[in-house]
């Protein structure tokens, strides 16, 4: 973790005004342990929030921040990950909880820890705030968005399977309280720096038969293919990093899309979040006649995996080295105990035309779920000096 070049509160442990609230800076093993214990993991942290990750962000500084009736000995309800980017030619710092804090957003006295996180961030030297609140908002089940795709048509033009109940009164409360959703209430494209729209698989209470039979047609006849071609799919290790940011550059510069991650920050990524925890990020490789075809990274904290970026060559396509490694992948997060496995983002278009609809049509063919989440909110801490720092901070950002 990055040493703080903000100065550290002063202050007493602020306590919360109905409860008893306490709220303070944390070591990284009170963190993790918290992150382990059933009370933790019933929040469902993501990697994003994990304290490795401090270590992949360059150019952020970090602190570990939780709350709960006594958080130096580790009896939390509540914590998060806060990384800080100072604004050039200041002081003062943008900080940033990516898919956070972990938190129980169903409290309805959500202003005992969010109100004192705020103050705590202020006093840290925060001029503006943005978080990641975990409840969702929609789900589409992928027969319903396929069935209806067509010219011109966004996942937000259909009906929604399901509208969670909570995610809508998050999203009030939120509001109410002088938070701006980035991105606005469309597509977030353009606020958002974590996907809106993922896209996950539910697998607890599942077996293995079931989750083939969710398989689309095509998926099934693809993993087929794979496995008469002899594709091999093995788990690799640090050392392959380079091949698989080869693969990575020739999946943008076909796909037309750009990540701009360097092998370095995937080999800070590997070597942290593995520091923490053995296994935590895993490399699949999928071989044919001797010859890494395609790679993707995959990373599990606690009951939840996510099959984060994937890359391909642009040759030998047909036998189908994708398919083979997601099926081994979502195999092995079943196996593991994992409830849900993530396919992280998706866009937000249904029509075929696009060229982006070709992810989301891959994705879709594995039967699960399109989940719009809250996406991202935004608020300047305090004062008018605070307010005109956080506007010229995001017309800096605009520009870069």
């Amino acid at each position: 973790m990055s040493a703080l070049l903000v100065p550290s509160s002063s202050s007493p442990v602020r306590r919360a005004r109905n409860r008893g609230v306490a709220l303070d800076t944390i070591t990284p093993e009170t963190y993790r342990g918290f992150l382990t214990s059933p009370e933790g993991q019933a929040l469902g942290p993501g990697f994003l929030q994990c304290p490795s990750w401090a270590g992949v962000k360059e150019g952020w500084h970090s602190r570990l921040i939780g709350w709960g009736p006594d958080p130096k000995a580790g009896a939390l309800t509540g914590a998060a990950l806060v990384l800080l980017r100072q604004f050039p030619g200041t002081r003062k710092y943008f900080a940033y909880l990516p898919e956070g804090p972990v938190a129980d957003w169903s409290d309805p006295d959500v202003d005992d820890w969010l109100d004192p996180l705020l103050e705590h961030l202020r006093r840290a030297g925060a001029f503006a705030v943005r978080i990641g609140p975990s409840p969702a908002y929609r789900r589409w089940d992928a027969a319903r968005l396929k069935q209806l795709a067509g010219p011109g048509r966004r996942i937000g033009d259909v009906l929604a399977s399901e509208v969670d109940p909570l995610g809508s009164a998050v999203a009030d409360r939120l509001r109410a309280r002088g938070w701006r959703r980035c991105g606005g209430d469309g597509t977030g494209q353009g606020g958002d720096a974590q996907p809106r729209h993922v896209f996950q698989l539910p697998l607890a209470g599942r077996t293995p038969d079931d989750l083939w039979a969710g398989l689309n047609q095509e998926w099934r006849r693809n993993v087929r293919r794979a496995r008469k071609e002899g594709v091999e799919v093995v788990v690799g290790s640090a050392a392959d990093l380079p091949e698989f940011s080869r693969l990575l550059t020739l999946t943008e510069r076909r796909d037309g899309f750009r990540l701009g991650r360097s092998l370095a920050y995937y080999e800070r990524q590997y070597a942290a979040l593995n520091a923490e925890e053995p296994g935590r990020m895993k490399l699949y490789l999928a071989r044919h006649r001797s010859e890494i075809l395609a790679a993707h990274t995959m990373i599990t904290v606690g009951r939840r995996t996510w099959y984060q970026t994937g890359a391909s060559a642009d040759h030998r396509r047909e036998v189908r080295p994708s398919n083979a490694l997601q099926w081994r992948m979502l195999l092995d997060a079943h196996a593991t105990g994992a409830d849900v496995y993530d396919m992280r983002g998706v866009p937000s278009t249904l029509d075929p035309e696009e060229r982006e609809y070709g992810l989301l049509r891959w994705k879709l063919g594995t039967g699960g779920q399109v989940v719009e989440t809250l996406g991202e909110w935004e608020r300047p801490v305090g004062g008018s000096a605070n307010h005109a720092l956080h506007r010229a901070f995001q017309a800096y950002l605009n520009r870069r």
